[in-house]
């Protein structure tokens, strides 16, 4: 939701109770009911999270991050019943990939352009809405959508990580600014889209932007006055410069040539768990920069700490341990999932752990007092490594895997066995369940590469080189997605339900059931024992963002918030239409009807007159591939996505096309202006060779 108005109060009165007293009840819903309940997340109200299992007050559901809820009111006996409550019609048209917080019937939750929405869960209406204005040119710097994971909550302040890099603090009653903080260098292609964590007192947020050139760190603010309290990068600047501490010292005697004119990478922008006991913050830190080791990196080294989980002294955020999930990443394997906190028994020792499903397709099982290696086994396809050494917890590689003068496909791929879609850990059952997918990538040398620093282009330093040979693996490209109960244990896949999609939702545990939403836009229960579909119900878009379940006036809600967008959600679908983004609420015995859509108007093929020699179509197509295909699909396969789909794009749209891509006309709606990289002509090869597609596509099926 784009405007100029920062706040819009739903609520009559806004005037509120800084401090109810004991006796007072206000009124749920109200600006002095918001006050009481969010003044009293607190420190001890994070750290017992669970203590009261009707509210989701952190992301994960808990410094664990397991998002396992122990309500029982829908179960396998009664989810047959499950029907809808209410819905909410955000009127967003990106992706959604928030988890909703719920405390005492009031919701927080976060959409694309970082708006935040708090919500009353009781009537199924939006309080206020708070917009932090992100430029719609921050879009260009935002690889993956311009999408938000979520919230965080402390002592009466909603907090959020704004695309174009702020941290943000709102007034949880009334829906105004408190504070905010610029914690990047805008100058600099950095983005915040995941959630931020309060810890001990401390909001800690990280960001992203590896992909265009941009060193890594994670900051803790004081959550009440938003002071600075510590830093932490993630790879080593340049040297010359010095180090900011021992660790990036330690770690700058793994990196080899001038990796810091590429920035290096590294940026932590999604996972974080807490352990109280221990007061170590786990990280999870992303890929280099560029992906390709042999040019950021030429002649070798692990690259710490790229693709590593960092435990953190919570209160001064110095480096405790790490371990390495992917030394000397060179494929995009980040170790930004999930990482989930458990006491599992190994080998007949109970043992304190960590829990991950990086990219890289092994599910690891760690020490998470030392960083001691436990196990690692593939959970998806793996043809990268053959395995991890038990010994040293080192992967062992393939002989092809770095791609050395040759092209290769390589499982998984960029997209990885897991992404950011969030898993879930049952205590009952045991099992981890994971939203995995079988997706690889045919990575290559590229015959020249060339860094350039404007902020604003992807450096990933692969590429299919078509005067080298290929490795092939047909196992290797697969194309669908995967639901996986895990034996961290046993070190097993108990079942797996498969996906049409590689592109689906992350997942909710209950006792006795697993709930995710596909792309296909369904909303399924499972049995988590077996993972037999039990439930579902048809919200007509793709969802991508994880449900939660919570309790208020002791009725059991389920909510999930559905927008199909996200990096695979930009080019691809697989439902007739993409409807707004919207909140689903339900219940037991729920009997609200859908929100009634209106369908789209059939596409219809563009018809332009033009005049182009072999050459100037080569040209634009070249120059399609490396502005526009990475949002609008390659041009001669149809997006079918959320961007609009340029060969089947209105006459009137071509009409203006010069000024929408070189005069930044549809710049707040997130286009790019291109004026300063495309001439005229450029321009016009573009438009000329999209409508040679739609040339082409209309003859093939007239």
């Amino acid at each position: 939701m784009k405007n100029l108005s920062k706040v819009f109060l739903y609520a009559g009165c806004i005037s509120i109770l800084a401090h109810c007293t004991p006796a007072t009840k206000p009124e749920p819903g109200s600006p002095e009911h918001r006050a009481q309940i969010t003044e009293a997340v607190d420190d001890d109200g994070l750290a017992n999270a669970d203590a009261n299992q009707g509210d989701w007050l952190t992301n994960g559901k808990n410094y664990r991050e397991d998002r396992f809820s122990a309500l029982n009111q829908i179960s396998k006996t009664t989810v047959d019943n499950l029907g809808l409550a209410w819905s909410i019609n955000l009127g967003t048209t990106r992706g959604i990939e928030a988890t909703p917080l719920v405390v005492d019937g009031i919701m927080y939750v976060s959409g694309p352009w970082s708006v935040v929405y708090a919500i009353d869960v009781r009537k199924g209406e939006i309080l206020w809405i708070f917009d932090p204005e992100v430029p719609g040119g921050y879009a260009e710097k935002a690889c993956c959508d311009v999408v938000n994971r979520g919230v965080a909550l402390y002592k009466g302040h909603v907090y959020v990580g704004s695309l174009d890099g702020r941290l943000i603090a709102i007034n949880a009653a009334t829906g105004e600014l408190a504070w905010e903080v610029l914690t990047v260098d805008q100058e600099k292609a950095y983005t915040i889209t995941g959630a931020p964590r309060v810890v001990k007192g401390k909001v800690i947020i990280g960001n992203g932007g590896a992909d265009y050139g941009v060193r890594g760190y994670v900051t803790a603010y004081d959550a009440l006055t938003g002071e600075l309290a510590w830093r932490f990068y993630t790879v080593p600047g340049n040297p010359a410069d010095g180090f900011e501490s021992t660790a990036m010292e330690e770690a700058a005697k793994t990196w080899t040539g001038e990796w810091w004119k590429f920035g290096g990478g590294g940026t932590a922008w999604d996972a974080m768990a807490y352990d109280p006991e221990l007061n170590l913050v786990y990280i999870g830190v992303g890929n280099g920069s560029p992906w390709n080791r042999d040019i950021r990196s030429p002649e070798g080294g692990d690259n710490l700490y790229l693709s590593s989980i960092v435990a953190l002294d919570a209160d001064h955020g110095g480096l405790k341990w790490h371990y390495q999930t992917t030394p000397g990443e060179t494929w995009d394997y980040t170790a930004t999932q999930q990482i989930i906190l458990a006491d599992l028994e190994v080998d007949g020792v109970v043992r304190k752990v960590l829990m991950q499903a990086p990219k890289n397709g092994f599910f690891y099982v760690i020490d998470r007092t030392n960083g001691e290696f436990i196990s690692g086994e593939p959970y998806v396809y793996v043809n990268w490594a053959i395995g991890i050494d038990q010994a040293t917890g080192r992967p062992i590689e393939s002989e092809f895997s770095r791609y050395p003068e040759m092209n290769a496909a390589i499982a998984p791929g960029p997209a990885g066995g897991h992404g950011w879609q969030a898993m879930a850990y049952n205590p009952e059952t045991g099992l981890v369940y994971i939203p995995a997918r079988e997706l690889g990538f045919i990575y290559g040398q590229p015959a020249d590469f060339s860094f350039v620093d404007d902020g604003r282009t992807w450096h990933t330093g692969t590429q299919v080189n078509p005067s080298l040979k290929v490795h092939k693996d047909s196992l290797a490209i697969g194309g669908y997605g995967k639901l996986i109960a895990w034996d961290p244990v046993n070190r097993q896949e108990v079942w797996s339900v498969k996906h049409a999609s590689p592109w689906n939702a992350g997942v909710l545990a209950t006792r006795e059931l697993v709930f995710q939403g596909n792309a296909a836009g369904d909303l399924v229960a499972y049995d988590a024992q077996n993972g037999k579909k039990l439930w579902s119900y048809a919200l007509e878009t793709g969802i991508i963002a994880p449900p939660v379940t919570y309790e208020v006036d002791g009725i059991q809600y389920l909510t999930v918030a559905v927008g199909w967008g996200g990096v695979l959600g930009l080019w691809m679908k697989f439902t007739e239409s993409i409807h707004p983004g919207t909140i689903y609420t339900f219940k037991l015995g729920g009997e609200a009807a859908m929100p009634d859509y209106p369908d789209p108007p059939s596409p219809e093929l563009v018809a332009l007159d033009f005049e182009a020699s072999p050459d100037q179509l080569q040209h634009g197509a070249d120059l399609y591939l490396r502005y526009c295909s990475a949002c609008h699909g390659g041009g001669d396969k149809p997006s079918g996505g959320i961007m609009p789909d340029l060969p089947y794009s209105s006459g009137e749209t071509f009409e203006i096309f010069h000024k929408i891509v070189g005069e930044g006309l549809y710049l707040q709606k997130g286009m790019p202006n291109f004026g300063d990289r495309l001439a005229e002509q450029d321009i016009t090869d573009i438009k000329n060779y999209i409508g040679s597609i739609a040339r082409k596509l209309r003859d093939a099926d007239p």
